[in-house]
């Protein structure tokens, strides 16, 4: 490892080999956080607007209010809240746009529902229950509206009513009450919620049935599960479950095999750099072989001079490793403390680049790296083994 000046290049080898691992561990420990706080963020944000497991009814008797009471006595750990949905087309100011309306119990989506319980903080909940023609919008459909508190919003629904000699689209005009924010504007512009009741009469449903519930579990894998079996054993007409999961599947396993691929081709990094480790060592061994065959003729095993540059190799590597780690750790405390990078808040929803790195994220690249360094210091240390004592005593 001692800087030679008759053979500098082999120390610059071995440097920049010991730079090349640092910087790949680095880059491939950031982009895995990086890669992990965006797909936590956007599983965040679904999470909160579809809810850990959805019931919904698959024939048009809808679910009873029995069967709601049934599961919130069996289920006392876990939160529901049922809701009618219709589509409808929203027209303000001589613009319109198409949306979901929800018929929602206040009280209960506001537990299950973080946007909507922060969106009714500024609305007086009385005037919201008594005023059943009442909305929460987004914000989304605010500024596309130009919409106020208070304004008035007519809603154009699906369900066709008799006029005269034609059929026309149920027509009724809310009063917005308040406003929320998501942070992805596809909900934002599309998703608006109102009282129970006003759902049930423009659709004409007696009370106490719903077209689906929302229900909120801290471990909705599992209790989904149980709900199933549960509603084997309640008299139904027709229920299905859904996990947050599954409505959003091909999402997040696109976004699993991004980061596979992606961590793959950022350890070729660590690979390209481990070659430099190989040529290093074998070029200290082309200048040491004088000193190699003088140790074994004096009595040192094949074994030693493997296990010397072996542990030549790994010094190199590992401490390549050891500085990237240090080098990752400063990048993520930069990057989650300074406004180094912005992001549009209508894309991504939001501001400030997400971190947040795993241990199985940085397990798997520090072992990685481990390996591919101890691979490429084998190589080396075995043709230093193989070395022929009486050739190399005899010409040099």
């Amino acid at each position: 490892m001692r800087f030679d000046k008759n053979q500098p290049f082999i120390s610059i080898t071995a440097i920049l080999a010991f730079l090349g691992v640092g910087v790949g561990v680095m880059v491939l420990i950031v982009a895995m956080a990086i890669m992990n706080g965006m797909s936590k963020e956007f599983e965040k944000k679904l999470f909160v607007m579809n809810y850990p497991i959805t019931l919904f009814a698959t024939s048009n008797k809808g679910i009873s209010e029995n069967i709601l009471q049934s599961l919130e006595e069996r289920f006392p750990n876990l939160l529901f809240s049922p809701y009618l949905r219709i589509q409808s087309v929203a027209r303000a100011n001589g613009i319109m746009s198409a949306g979901i309306v929800f018929g929602v119990n206040i009280e209960k989506e506001a537990k299950i529902n973080e946007v909507f319980a922060k969106a009714l903080e500024g609305v007086d909940i009385e005037d919201f229950y008594q005023d059943k023609f009442s909305l929460i919008v987004g914000e989304g459909l605010e500024e596309s509206l130009m919409l106020q508190k208070d304004s008035k919003l007519s809603l154009f629904f699906t369900k066709l009513e008799p006029t005269g000699l034609t059929f026309s689209p149920t027509m009724k005009r809310f009063d917005v009450k308040g406003f929320f924010d998501s942070g992805l504007k596809a909900y934002d512009t599309s998703y608006i919620y109102t009282n129970l009741s006003a759902i049930a009469a423009i659709k004409n449903i007696a009370p106490g049935i719903y077209d689906g519930i929302h229900i909120f579990s801290k471990d909705p894998m599992n209790d989904i599960n149980k709900i199933k079996q549960a509603l084997l054993e309640i008299p139904n007409f027709g229920i299905e479950a859904e996990g947050w999961w599954q409505q959003n599947g091909n999402f997040f396993a696109a976004m699993a095999l991004e980061k596979r691929v992606l961590f793959i081709i950022l350890m070729l990094i660590i690979l390209m750099a481990s070659l430099n480790i190989i040529s290093s060592s074998l070029m200290v061994i082309m200048n040491r072989r004088k000193e190699i065959a003088l140790l074994l003729s004096l009595g040192a095993t094949a074994v030693e001079i493997k296990k010397t540059f072996f542990w030549l190799g790994n010094f190199i590597g590992i401490g390549g490793i050891l500085l990237g780690i240090i080098l990752a750790m400063l990048v993520l405390y930069i990057l989650s403390t300074f406004p180094v990078i912005s992001l549009p808040v209508d894309v991504y929803g939001i501001s400030r680049l997400p971190i947040d790195l795993s241990l199985l994220d940085f397990f798997s690249t520090i072992i990685g790296a481990i390996i591919i360094v101890c691979i490429s210091s084998y190589y080396p240390a075995k043709k230093a083994s193989k070395i022929n004592i009486l050739s190399v005593l005899r010409n040099e």
